[in-house]
């Protein structure tokens, strides 16, 4: 597995993921803004991050652009969480994307966000190649996410 992560800057974390996750927390999506609320994998305590959610065919999906950080590692140990945005929360189990399932999914979401997120992906957008997504895609894990009734 990769060991690739973006960690964020300073501005980033004080207050761009700030101010989405304070809009978010109050109902107000972001370009599709959730908070994403998982237990952490050692504390057990809720950790909670802005997340972009994207759904493709009915199904929705959360993809890490940074690679592979904190919430993704708690993910994978917690296998779902919460999606809030204002009031509602929806609990979700999480099964993580491999292979070449990523790419279609990888290519919507630089789609929709590559203005937020593009940098980084190394230069690959939504119209590069297959191979390209497939180069980048063992950086950027991706969850499908099951949003239990």
């Amino acid at each position: 597995m990769s060991t690739h992560v973006q960690k964020p800057g300073w501005f980033t974390v004080n207050v761009f993921n700030r101010a989405v996750a304070w809009f978010t927390r109050r109902g107000l999506s972001v370009w599709g803004s959730r908070v994403l609320a998982v237990r952490g994998r050692k504390s057990g305590e809720w950790r909670t991050t802005p997340v972009n959610l994207l759904t493709v065919d009915g199904q929705q999906y959360l993809v890490a652009p940074r690679g592979h950080v904190q919430w993704t590692h708690n993910m994978r140990a917690a296998g779902g969480g919460e999606l809030r945005l204002g009031k509602k929360v929806d609990v979700f189990t999480a099964t993580e994307v491999t292979g070449d399932d990523k790419v279609p999914l990888l290519r919507a979401y630089l789609k929709r966000w590559k203005a937020e997120v593009g940098v980084f992906f190394g230069g690959v957008g939504p119209d590069s190649s297959d191979d390209e997504l497939r180069r980048i895609a063992p950086d950027h894990p991706v969850f499908h996410v099951t949003v239990r009734s």
